[in-house]
């Protein structure tokens, strides 16, 4: 499974109980209230919750009866399966009543995780069952707090952080998994730090105690978690990087700091890295499994470590695959004790959704966020959709189209509005000066004439 996954379990028991129900970010506060949810096209009719029965006075209980549900939209997956199983619906609740220590966030960003993609496939075993609001990370503003919330306030900028839930216009999360957004700091890169950069942090230097002079291997270098671990690499003196991706992305990829670029798809990158360095790498971050993982550990030198933090070659549809799942099972990396004693080589795994160090979240997040401030991380944003395009934006991740991060916006799409990679604008400018130029050329010959 991949390692891009937000908290644990037992952050969220409320989940536990109630799996039935799409959860929110770290409670499910927004499902205890006034029904469930709908098509994006026909709202339920507002059900205002009636007066707690310990008041007693008709005027004090008359404000709360006649408070205005809220209503969002929340991307929420419905079963396993395609695309389409995840559906934009209409949600309908009262106020929600916040427990000590929870704060109510108006999310702007979210980030899309390749966890997502496996997920929709029921390949993703910290998900709740469907019925279930996707998104384990998010950008927005704090318009609520709870008890004993000192530290956050109505208004603040805040990055946030959950398993399930981020996927909605409104969030419910605990407010010791929201960090303040710096003030250069966009929603979006908010929504694209999280996941992808703590992820690489901790592998390289909780784990891999990265220092100058290293060699790390970074498969599919052109996505969230290559660009991240990219960037952090270049943090540390004389560390070589060889990054694997499609040609198109190499010079992207080596303009972000990869030493050495290699196309997996029409070159053995074991080769490749073995010319340039005959001896091997000292680091392997491996999102593959499978025959990656073999491929990877036979490439370290002697006291190199291999991370295994995924398991991609398993998802090869947009529906769960049997037989690539069973061929990644059976070439899997197998070895004993003795035999790792004696290659004096390190494997290691990771995944994020297991770790439940509230300490390492937070000092991990303050030096990204400080990294940040520095200019010497920024997240790279591929592509932004509207949650009217979730399947446009799992489609690119899941065929490996995207350059960084994908966004997902909670806003309602405009008509005029049309979704935009990096890639794309960039065409759409060159196409703009081929036809300023054409019209002059053609401007020029009626002179002539």
């Amino acid at each position: 499974m991949s390692s891009e996954e937000g908290p644990t379990q037992q952050q969220q028991p409320e989940q536990e109980k109630k799996p039935d129900e799409p959860p929110s970010a770290a409670s499910d506060a927004p499902q205890q209230e006034s029904g469930s949810s709908s098509p994006a096209a026909e709202p339920p009719a507002a059900v205002a919750e009636p007066p707690p029965a310990a008041v007693a006075e008709p005027p004090a209980a008359a404000p709360a009866a006649e408070e205005k549900p809220l209503s969002f939209r929340a991307l929420v997956l419905t079963g396993h399966g395609g695309y389409d199983k995840v559906k934009l619906q209409v949600k309908t609740m009262a106020k929600p009543k916040l427990k000590a220590g929870e704060v109510l966030v108006r999310v702007k960003a979210c980030g899309l995780n390749f966890a997502e993609l496996l997920a929709r496939q029921g390949l993703y075993e910290l998900l709740p069952s469907p019925p279930v609001t996707m998104g384990m990370e998010g950008s927005g503003v704090i318009e609520a707090v709870g008890e004993d919330v000192n530290d956050r306030k109505v208004g603040d900028r805040v990055i946030a952080l959950a398993r399930s839930g981020m996927w909605q216009e409104v969030a419910v999360v605990s407010a010791d998994r929201t960090f303040l957004m710096p003030e250069e700091m966009s929603f979006e890169e908010g929504a694209a730090l999280t996941i992808n950069y703590m992820t690489a942090y901790m592998m390289l230097f909780e784990m891999a105690n990265l220092r100058p002079g290293k060699s790390v291997l970074i498969h599919m270098a052109a996505g969230g978690v290559g660009i991240a671990a990219t960037q952090l690499c270049q943090t540390v003196q004389d560390v070589t990087v060889f990054g694997t991706a499609s040609a198109s992305k190499h010079e992207t990829i080596t303009q972000g700091g990869v030493t050495h670029p290699i196309d997996y798809r029409t070159k053995d990158y074991v080769e490749e890295i073995r010319k340039i360095s005959p001896k091997g790498v000292d680091i392997v971050l491996d999102p593959l499994g499978g025959s990656d993982t073999q491929k990877g550990y036979s490439l370290l030198k002697p006291l190199g470590m291999i991370i295994v933090f995924g398991a991609a070659n398993c998802v090869t549809g947009q529906r769960k695959n049997l037989l690539a799942m069973a061929k990644t099972w059976y070439n899997q990396l197998s070895l004993n004790t003795m035999k790792l004693m004696q290659s004096n080589k390190a494997v290691s795994g990771f995944h994020l959704g297991y770790i439940t160090d509230e300490q390492l979240f937070g000092r991990t997040m303050s030096t990204l966020l400080e990294l940040y401030k520095q200019g010497k991380i920024k997240p790279r944003i591929d592509s932004s959709y509207h949650f009217e395009e979730v399947t446009e934006a799992m489609k690119r991740m899941h065929e490996r189209q995207n350059i960084g991060k994908v966004i997902l916006l909670p806003e309602p799409k405009k008509e005029e509005e049309k979704p935009k990679s990096n890639a794309e604008a960039g065409e759409n400018v060159e196409k703009n000066d081929a036809a300023i130029s054409e019209k002059k050329e053609e401007e020029v010959e009626a002179e002539k004439d």
